[in-house]
């Protein structure tokens, strides 16, 4: 029987930002189905109860901590849990991260305070726990992978909201940075970066709007967690083995259409409609 490649058993894997019920919920629910002991850190007590405990009483190998990994005592908190969990470590998720609906606007009018609280929430969280877990991996002299969460407002502009895309971006450039630093020890480093996906969080901003999901998007709707999920587990797994540095974008294609294409991807400036026919024939 062939080896699985994407199987993760006996490896210890902390996902930071793992009970927000979206993208790290997912996360943890497929890496710990892949084999993996999950250690799921989350701020709020509350959700890892409401969205982590269901998970653990499917007989999941998943433990839940309550720390805060913008806080040294919270990365602090985490190592020790993962010292204490059985298992090899061997990877991390960064998830953790957002921004406030006051955080949206013209970069003209966007605070300092502002500026600095999402770079704390989406950049500094992400450095200082990659760098604890991999840390920890060369005490151990242990091969392993760390993936991030930034987003396609990273990839290229972002506007009305522009600290975020900032902060997203800088990590890209620490994901290139970090996995040039670790590369020859075996540590991987990368990131997926989503689109639009239908979340619990992104209802604070995105109303249901199939018809509107059609024209925005090339395959015409927003993704699903588990479709950023699994994007993580192959960057986890050994299929990726020898990828690092990289980026992978997981956004429906909306990174691949210029602002002049028409929501069926022709160009929108075309006058002969017959022409347009003919060019999808």
């Amino acid at each position: 029987m062939e080896e699985n490649l994407l199987n993760l058993a006996g490896r210890i894997v902390v996902v930071s930002g793992a009970a927000g019920g979206g993208i790290g919920t997912t996360i943890t629910h497929l890496i710990a189905r892949a084999g993996a002991t999950v250690v799921a850190v989350g701020r709020s007590r509350a959700n890892l109860d409401r969205h982590i405990a269901p998970l653990i009483s499917q007989g999941l190998s998943i433990t839940p901590l309550a720390a805060d990994a913008q806080t040294e005592a919270g990365v602090a908190a985490v190592m020790e849990r993962v010292r204490a969990t059985r298992g090899e470590l061997y990877g991390l998720v960064n998830v953790a991260g957002g921004a406030a609906p006051s955080t949206w606007g013209r970069c003209t009018r966007l605070s300092r305070a502002d500026w600095q609280a999402l770079f704390s929430q989406n950049l500094d969280s992400m450095f200082f726990m990659s760098g604890a877990v991999a840390a920890e991996l060369r005490t151990q002299g242990r091969p392993g992978s760390l993936v991030s969460i930034s987003s396609i407002s990273g990839v290229n502009s972002a506007p009305f909201h522009v600290g975020y895309g900032a902060a997203k971006a800088a990590m890209l450039s620490v994901v290139r940075t970090m996995a040039l630093e670790l590369a020859l020890e075996g540590i991987r480093v990368n990131a997926v970066a989503p689109g639009p996906t239908a979340t619990p969080a992104s209802t604070t901003y995105v109303g249901d709007d199939p018809e509107r999901d059609r024209r925005a998007i090339p395959m015409g709707r927003r993704g699903r967690p588990e479709e950023i999920a699994g994007a993580v587990l192959f960057l986890l797994s050994d299929l990726s083995s020898y990828i690092t540095g990289q980026c992978l974008i997981v956004d429906g294609g909306i990174n691949l259409r210029w602002s002049h294409l028409a929501p069926d991807n022709t160009p929108a400036f075309l006058k002969d409609e017959a022409f347009r026919a003919a060019m999808k024939r």
